[in-house]
């Protein structure tokens, strides 16, 4: 799909040109509207239609960003901002910028959606990415330049309103140092973490509330033997679980930075014939659904997943109803308690406690 951002790229222009030469918003140069109308006919661009006769008008569209929708966290995020928008008469169009893999593939994403986003005319945007924070707000300012109305933005899991942006969040250096201090209590003293990618602000934050249990027990801490890197699926747990093995041999304790990658720990431990928790200790991050329903049970770190999601529905339709300009925008910041829940991979007679609710 062309994008006004592909217009001005071809045109060598920026992308509020492009905007101002569509919609007549200001005058420009003749050089510079012909420079914008031959790159649309080169690129048979067609702005939408029903947003350009809305400018300046609310269209009751959220666009939501998300980081990977087929993973077990984000549904309950979404079922949460869903019912919100619904009760409100809002309704809202899903992006996914799962699959990418590095930096400037992340960044690049990013700043596609948000524009594409904003090109639809949608009236906010809650958003989670993997780009660095400072990235963020830079995409964000620059699309709000561009934008022909004044469009919200709510992000979840990161704190982002030191750059003026509304944040829902669990504190994920806070959720990590529990879960890691859960396996020290219960007898672990060598311990290794599965984590996400390195270049995930997220993940950086659960290393480093790793490190920083291990350094109160007074354990040394060696990144190399320790750490194991992932993706957030099953698949990369199993393999994160078995490069762990080899290089711990006698690893009695495992922090998975979430449950989905602890699901394929578990199968890597299994076919080792390790036994869980009698050898190894397994405690997973988010609590979803399947964590309750293992054999043995995850023990974990519960987020308010389906809270956030309303939280940031709810911050988002107050800031787009409250008329106020992105740049005079007071940002709020909700950050939600995390929990630990002690199941059987930890503690072999822990009770059982089925989370049936959300099948």
């Amino acid at each position: 799909m062309v994008t006004i951002h592909d217009v001005a790229k071809r045109a060598g222009v920026s992308i509020s040109t492009v905007s101002n030469v569509i919609n007549k918003n200001k005058f420009v140069s003749a050089d510079l509207v012909q420079r914008v109308n031959n790159a649309v006919q080169e690129l048979k661009y067609s702005a939408n239609p029903i947003a350009q006769n809305m400018k300046f008008k609310r269209t009751k569209t959220i666009g939501v960003i998300s980081a990977d929708l087929c993973g077990l966290f984000y549904p309950y995020v979404l079922k949460g901002m869903y019912e919100v928008s619904h009760s409100k008469g809002y309704r809202f169009v899903v992006m996914d910028t799962e699959g990418i893999n590095d930096h400037i593939g992340s960044i690049k994403k990013l700043q596609s959606g948000i524009f594409s986003l904003i090109q639809d005319r949608v009236d906010g945007i809650v958003f989670s990415s993997t780009v660095p924070e400072d990235l963020e707000a830079d995409i964000i300012n620059e699309a709000m330049r561009s934008s022909v109305k004044n469009t919200a933005f709510v992000c979840v899991e990161k704190d982002l309103s030191k750059f003026g942006i509304d944040s829902v969040y669990a504190n994920s250096h806070l959720g990590a140092d529990t879960a890691t201090s859960h396996l020290l209590d219960v007898g672990c003293q060598r311990i290794g973490h599965i984590t996400g990618p390195y270049y995930f602000t997220v993940a950086q934050d659960r290393i480093e509330g790793f490190k920083n249990a291990l350094s109160r027990a007074g354990i040394a801490f060696d990144g190399t033997r320790m750490l194991a890197n992932g993706d957030y699926t099953h698949k990369s747990g199993y393999l994160a679980m078995k490069e762990l093995l080899l290089k711990m041999p006698d690893l009695d304790g495992v922090f998975s930075a979430n449950d989905q990658m602890a699901v394929g720990a578990l199968k890597a431990l299994s076919e080792a014939g390790k036994r869980v928790p009698e050898d190894v200790k397994v405690i997973g991050y988010d609590d979803v659904f399947i964590a309750s329903v293992l054999e043995p049970s995850l023990s974990t770190i519960h987020v308010q997943k389906y809270s956030m999601g309303i939280k940031a529905a709810e911050l988002l339709i107050n800031q787009i109803e409250s008329n106020v300009e992105y740049n005079k925008h007071i940002p709020s910041t909700i950050e939600l308690e995390s929990k630990l829940v002690i199941r059987k991979s930890t503690v072999k007679n822990a009770p059982d406690d089925w989370i049936l609710v959300d099948w």
